[in-house]
């Protein structure tokens, strides 16, 4: 539900806060005074479309804040956790910001998000319906999506099975497509392919196998550098007529070591060219093992350039380095072997097609038989709210049409429209064509009274939906719009005083002139103040005791039938 609203700088609405309590609120007042604008502050929250015509003028910017407070099990929790953002609590906070510059910023729960994602989150959350504005009913394209609403746990197995087999169907579809319009260049595709995986599987490529063969490369073609640069670093280590540099510096060790206890300095220093023997006499050892070990192989060089050439070729062909190549080896390779599999045989193809077809058919049946049983229900259902709200002459019916240009979609095989009959006698006619504003009203409250449970939207709102009816269809309206806050917050703008005086709550909005500037207030409404607000929609302009006798009792009458519906 929303539980608080702030609105700063919006329209003729200059600051506002606005407390809400579930059930059932009504927003009464004088036409202008800004009911319409709080509902448009709503929407905007909601991820309505945003103006800078909406910012009061003489601002820079307008700003909306709205706290929602939801059931654990509410969907928007879901909706939140696929967009990555924060819903510690219960709590959803959604800002809006309209700027004069253009620039205007949505935020939930501190996270920043555009329009469309703050639709698809305000979608679950409310659910707007003015009184010109009953799309859903007026689209006959959404007729099927408010049938599956109405028992959407009996179709879910059902739609599920139905999209399985319609994806795989819509698969074979393509791929039998494409080889057919594009059968030359599906051929020389596999022939590309084919190649392309064929040499580098006979290169037999390993990962580290270019740095191994360069590090080769190298000390082959630098054979004579290395010997000569080993046999130079032996020779004036061990080596020389006039004896080796080691024997010096064996010597040099000898002659300090019988000198080195006689004072601490002369033992490091003996120390240093021991230390130094040693080194050089481990490095004459390896010099001489390198020089054994020298081997100049010809044939060998060749081979290794001739195998660099082979890894800078496919290197130059499908990738910088030899682990890109073979990721792109094993690419191609999953992509050649799904094309040669499909290509395998034209006829395997489509024999695999007709059992998908025939699959997807079969599913399609049985998710519009089942459909049509919910329909029958549901035209049931509806008869006995439109009894209650005055129709009981109407017939509305749900016709199950086949899609002209396919026969199957992506929603199942059904084109499903609603169609009412609004007096005896006549044809049934599309909902959409024939209703009125004042029956569309009453179609849509029936709905909304049979959905309302099972559409988890948290606040449902009526902009001025009773305009147009007077007397026991008001009444019956009234009814309908309290049962429907028995299951959801609802928020009502209303001129009807059977509306006003059945609601739970209500708030009197009320617009000032100061210093020719225009200002909307906010008032929710005491027991005593209701009954002095209730006559005044009753009798206009004049209020006599009558009119206020007629209010108060008009109260205590609603208050009997909520108590009646809380019992039963």
């Amino acid at each position: 539900m929303l539980q608080e609203l702030s609105i700063k700088n919006f329209a003729i609405i200059e600051k506002l806060n606005i407390a809400f309590d579930d059930g059932m609120s009504v927003l009464t007042g004088e036409t202008g005074a800004g009911k319409s604008i709080i509902i448009d502050a709503v929407g905007l929250l909601a991820g309505g479309r945003a103006s800078v015509d909406f910012i009061r003028k003489g601002a820079t910017k307008a700003s909306i804040q709205g706290l929602f407070v939801l059931p654990k099990s509410s969907v928007t929790f879901e909706v939140l956790s696929d967009l990555g953002i924060d819903h510690a609590d219960q709590q959803v906070v959604i800002d809006r910001e309209l700027n004069k510059n253009g620039h205007n910023t949505s935020r939930v729960n501190g996270t920043l998000v555009n329009t469309t994602t703050l639709k698809r989150i305000g979608e679950t959350m409310v659910d707007i319906h003015g009184q010109n504005e009953h799309q859903e009913l007026m689209q006959p394209e959404k007729h099927l999506q408010l049938l599956d609403e109405y028992r959407p746990n009996a179709l879910a197995k059902l739609k599920q099975t139905y999209t399985d087999k319609y994806d795989e169907y819509r698969r074979l579809r393509k791929l039998a497509i494409d080889k057919r319009d594009h059968a030359q260049e599906w051929a020389q595709r596999v022939d590309m392919l084919t190649f392309q995986v064929q040499e580098i599987q006979d290169a037999n490529l390993s990962p580290d196998e270019e740095d191994t063969l360069i590090t080769e490369r190298d000390r082959l073609a630098n054979y004579q550098k290395i010997v000569t640069a080993l046999e130079s670093s032996h020779e004036a280590i061990d080596g020389g007529e006039d004896g080796s540099g080691l024997d010096r510096i064996g010597v040099a060790m000898a002659a300090m070591q019988e000198i080195a206890t006689l004072d601490p300095e002369y033992q490091a220093l003996s120390d240093t060219i021991a230390s130094a023997y040693y080194g050089l006499q481990d490095a004459t050892n390896g010099l001489s093992s390198q020089l054994d070990n020298q081997e100049f192989d010809e044939g060998r060089l060749d081979e290794i350039e001739a195998r660099l050439e082979v890894i800078h070729q496919l290197k130059r062909k499908y990738g910088d380095s030899v682990p890109k190549v073979l990721a792109y080896f094993d690419k191609i390779k999953v992509e050649l072997d799904r094309m040669q599999g499909d290509q395998d045989d034209d006829q395997t193809l489509m024999t695999q097609l007709n059992k998908a077809k025939t699959a997807v058919q079969k599913a399609g049946n049985e998710l519009s038989e089942m459909r049509q049983k919910l329909a029958k229900q549901l035209e049931e259902d509806v008869h006995e709210q439109l009894k209650a709200l005055y129709m009981e002459k109407a017939v509305f019916s749900v016709r199950f049409l086949k899609h002209e240009e396919t026969p199957f979609f992506t929603t199942g095989i059904d084109n499903v429209e609603f169609y009412i009959q609004t007096n005896p006698g006549e044809d049934p006619k599309p909902l959409a064509k024939t209703a009125s504003g004042g029956e569309l009203s009453r179609m849509m409250l029936a709905l909304k009274t049979i959905f309302s449970e099972n559409q988890g939207v948290t606040s449902i709102i009526f902009d001025e939906v009773d305009t147009g009816v007077s007397g026991r269809v008001a009444q019956a309206i009234a009814e309908k719009i309290m049962v429907i806050g028995r299951h959801s917050q609802v928020l009502c703008i209303t001129h009807l005083p059977q509306v006003a005086a059945i609601a739970d709550h209500q708030f009197y909005i009320q617009k000032q002139i100061n210093k020719g500037r225009t200002k909307t207030s906010v008032d929710k409404l005491t027991t005593a103040k209701r009954v002095t607000e209730l006559a005044r929609m009753l009798a206009g302009t004049t209020v006599t005791k009558l009119t206020t006798e007629h209010a108060s009792e008009l109260l205590k009458m609603a208050d009997a039938e909520k108590k009646q519906l809380a019992e039963s």
